[in-house]
C-alpha cells in the first residue's frame, strides 16, 4: 500500500551532514505546527519547543556535551566524541530543543511523538533531520542552568530530546528491516 505519509516514513533518514542554508520561515512554521498537532496523553501537551538557529549557541551546547561526556567512565562515553571535529548537531542550521514538563508518566513518550512528527514534516518538505539524544549530556554538567536559561526552558522543565534540521548534504540507504521483531496474534 502506498500513500504520501507511508512514503515519507519509508524515505526518512537520519542525516548527519547539512548544507549551511537556513530553513525558510514557511518550512520552520510547518515543522513547528506539526509538533504542536502531535497527540499527547490526556492532551496535556507536556512539551515546550525552543528553536535555535544561532550557530555559536549550538556550538557551545555541543562543547558542553563533549566536556561532560569526558568526565564519565570510559564505558559510558560516546565514541562519537573521539573525533575532535564532531559537533552533536552535525552543523545543521536549525535545532529544536524539546523540554518536558513531567505532568504524567506519558510525558517523555509524548515528546518523542512530537519530535517524530517534526522529522516526518521535515521529510515531507524535502528537508533532512536527525533526532539527537546525546544533547542530554550538556544538561548534566555545571553549565546546565545557564544553558537552560539561555534556551528559555520553562521553569520546572527538563531536557527531553532535540532534532537537527536542514537541507541534507549526504545520502544514506535505508536501514535493514527485521521482520522477526514483530509478532502477530490473530
Amino acid at each position: 500500500m502506498k500513500n504520501a505519509v507511508l512514503q515519507a516514513i519509508a524515505d526518512r533518514r537520519s542525516h548527519r551532514s547539512y548544507l549551511p542554508q537556513q530553513l525558510t520561515n514557511e518550512q520552520l512554521d510547518a515543522i513547528v505546527e506539526a509538533a504542536l498537532q502531535s497527540p499527547s496523553g490526556r492532551n496535556l501537551q507536556p512539551w515546550h519547543f525552543t528553536v535555535v538557529q544561532d550557530q555559536a549557541l549550538l556550538n557551545r551546547i555541543s562543547a558542553e556535551a563533549r566536556a561532560v561526556d569526558a568526565t564519565q567512565p570510559k564505558e559510558e562515553q560516546s565514541a562519537r566524541f573521539a573525533d575532535p571535529a564532531f559537533q552533536i548537531f552535525y552543523n545543521a542550521p536549525t535545532v529544536i530543543f524539546v523540554w518536558v514538563n513531567h505532568v504524567s508518566h506519558y510525558a517523555p513518550i509524548d515528546c518523542g511523538i512530537a519530535v517524530q512528527s517534526m522529522a516526518l514534516a521535515a521529510q515531507s518538505l524535502g528537508l533532512g533531520s536527525v533526532i539527537v539524544g546525546l544533547t542530554y549530556r550538556a544538561f548534566e554538567g555545571d553549565q546546565k542552568d545557564a544553558l537552560m536559561q539561555q534556551l528559555q526552558a520553562p521553569p520546572g522543565s527538563a531536557f527531553a530530546i532535540s532534532i537537527a534540521l536542514g537541507t541534507p548534504n549526504d545520502t544514506k540507504p535505508a536501514h535493514g528491516i527485521n521482520r522477526d521483531k514483530v509478532t502477530f496474534l490473530r
